[in-house]
């Protein structure tokens, strides 16, 4: 599922930029950017993924509602077995201030990221659990995807400033890998879909995925998103109760599923989210290769 911060839509609706060459591996390996304090990089090794888990479990559970199981609870780690397969972008704050007053670097911000050769590695994507891949995946055979999955950010740093430079380090990296299109589940705040009625009813007459990128929800975990009719949405109400991440999603082009699917342990109501990178206005894509030239 995918939490960023509540500012993102806003983040996303302002972007403006410029170009930048492609970085290299070795940049992925080093830093993807730095905006004053911040940086942007791929995490190094397993201590630094431990710690990314642990922001998750800090968002996801501790602010959440998320039901932990016994092993998640004892670690205070967020972690399945798809970890192991993904890279994690994370940013780091090197002037975090401590409660007792000092300095430090600290992860504020992560994004797990499954490309589709690890995906096969691990046995299939995460969202497979809710979602049916297997057409999708067939209509689109050599492509590159990506599965977007485990973001979050700390709360002291919901900021635009983190935002934009999460995006940006996640621009990078899909330009090195040349990625076609992302893919990932979008979560709706609790277990109950008709409390996102107009939202969900929005998302389905109005930005739904079909023909070539057309994804259903598994059959029997299948929640209709149409609770109500077209002629009966107020489309300017509904957009206001999307959640400024899917807005901003929704500005990149993005399409979404047919059906919702209930997360009972995660206590949101998720969504899947399909975006083809060729769809990505162009604009945006020039800002988001900023945090490389800066970088260089």
């Amino acid at each position: 599922m995918w939490m960023l911060d509540a500012r993102l839509g806003q983040s996303i609706a302002s972007l403006t930029g410029f170009q930048t060459p492609e970085p290299t591996k070795q940049a992925l390996e080093d830093s993807l950017g730095r905006l004053g304090s911040l940086e942007v990089r791929l995490a190094r090794g397993k201590k630094e993924i431990r710690k990314a888990q642990r922001l998750r479990f800090e968002v996801f559970y501790k602010e959440g509602g998320a039901i932990p199981d016994a092993r998640t609870a004892f670690t205070r780690r967020d972690a399945d077995r798809f970890d192991k397969y993904c890279d994690h972008l994370i940013v780091i704050d090197h002037g975090f201030k401590t409660r007792f007053g000092k300095t430090k670097s600290r992860i504020v911000g992560v994004y797990r990221l499954l490309r589709g050769d690890m995906a096969e590695k691990a046995g299939g994507f995460y969202s497979e659990a809710e979602y049916d891949l297997s057409p999708l995946l067939a209509r689109h055979k050599g492509k590159r995807i990506l599965e977007l999955g485990r973001s979050c950010v700390r709360s002291s740093h919901r900021s635009k400033r983190t935002i934009e430079i999460l995006w940006r380090g996640l621009l990078a990296y899909i330009r090195l890998h040349r990625i076609d299109v992302m893919i990932g589940c979008a979560s709706f705040p609790g277990a109950s879909p008709f409390a996102h009625a107009q939202a969900l009813s929005y998302l389905a007459h109005y930005a739904s995925a079909e023909g070539e990128w057309a994804v259903r929800a598994r059959n029997d975990l299948y929640r209709p998103m149409a609770m109500a009719p077209k002629e009966l949405i107020d489309a300017d109400k509904a957009r206001d109760a999307l959640s400024p991440l899917i807005k901003g999603y929704l500005r990149l082009g993005a399409r979404f599923g047919d059906g919702a699917v209930v997360d009972v342990d995660f206590n949101t109501t998720d969504v899947f989210v399909v975006m083809p990178v060729a769809e990505i206005g162009a604009r945006y894509i020039d800002y988001f290769s900023g945090a490389g030239r800066r970088a260089a």
